[in-house]
């Protein structure tokens, strides 16, 4: 058993790779470490290498048709991941029964994203498919993954580096994970939009002052700054999700247009006051 795999928790990862010690180390730090030590979340770092038939240790060989590199074979890959959800079924008492999502981390997969991310929070059990050289064999793929998942569009050595992401970004959207549940409801994607900037001490900084509204403990107001912000921030840098966001919440432009021809009229009125007072 794994250091930080737990009996009981709320969220269990489970990770094929050849690398073990690179998952484990990256699970020991920061909120995952200290999730993992509360028994919120557990892992399960498995050696793909030890399900290899070979004497020799040898998980992987030339891809028939040529080309250059190795491909990881299917059957030590199959016979970890079943290992794996033996173990599970054993754990939740299912035989034959449990059907676990296995994450195949791949530059030919969809795109990783908040949405997927609370997604797959929702799981018990996740298992990730760390390929290494040029790939794994097809065939295998085709027999045990559920989903195939991009972090973006470039190549990595393998899906060590990607599942450690996903699990982070997964893992916050846990329960108990984070201190402040209100964390993960507030940061960049959850609502569709960019956060909005933060300030903290001292008040002044090299002449820069933290915005007045934030030290108004008006709360109305500070939503509606940071709101603002936000809609700002994403319409610059992401257009895309801009537009989408603003699609689906017609409503807001409608009340702000209203609310500034309120203000505006307002003003108008103080404005046309003062010059009759100055007229007499």
């Amino acid at each position: 058993m794994d250091f930080f795999q737990k009996s009981e928790a709320a969220m269990f990862f489970h990770v094929l790779t050849l690398f073990p010690d690179m998952i484990r180390d990256g699970f020991t730090t920061s909120i995952l470490g200290r999730a993992a030590e509360k028994g919120i979340l557990s892992l399960e770092a498995v050696n793909i290498r030890d399900y290899t038939k070979s004497r020799h240790k040898k998980v992987d060989d030339y891809p028939y048709g040529g080309g250059a590199g190795m491909l990881m074979q299917a059957q030590p890959v199959y016979d970890a991941c079943q290992a794996v959800i033996e173990g599970i079924q054993t754990r939740k008492k299912t035989a034959g029964e449990e059907k676990v999502r296995v994450i195949y981390l791949t530059p030919t997969g969809q795109v990783f994203s908040q949405q997927l991310a609370r997604e797959l929070a929702r799981e018990e059990d996740l298992i990730f498919l760390c390929g290494h050289y040029e790939g794994i064999d097809e065939r295998v793929l085709q027999r045990i993954v559920t989903d195939y998942v991009s972090i973006g569009d470039y190549v990595l050595t393998g899906g060590e580096l990607p599942a450690m992401v996903m699990m982070d970004a997964i893992a916050r959207n846990v329960p108990g994970v984070l201190g402040n549940e209100e964390s993960a409801q507030t940061e960049s994607f959850d609502d569709g939009l960019l956060e909005y900037p933060q300030y903290t001490r001292p008040e002044i900084w090299e002449g820069e002052r933290v915005p007045e509204v934030l030290l108004s403990g008006d709360h109305a107001k500070v939503e509606e700054w940071r709101l603002e912000k936000s809609l700002a921030k994403t319409k610059e840098v992401r257009p895309e999700l801009y537009e989408s966001w603003a699609e689906s919440h017609q409503e807001y432009f409608v009340k702000k247009a209203k609310k500034e021809e309120r203000l505006r009229r307002k003003l108008l009125k103080e404005a046309r006051k003062k010059a009759e007072e100055e007229h007499f």
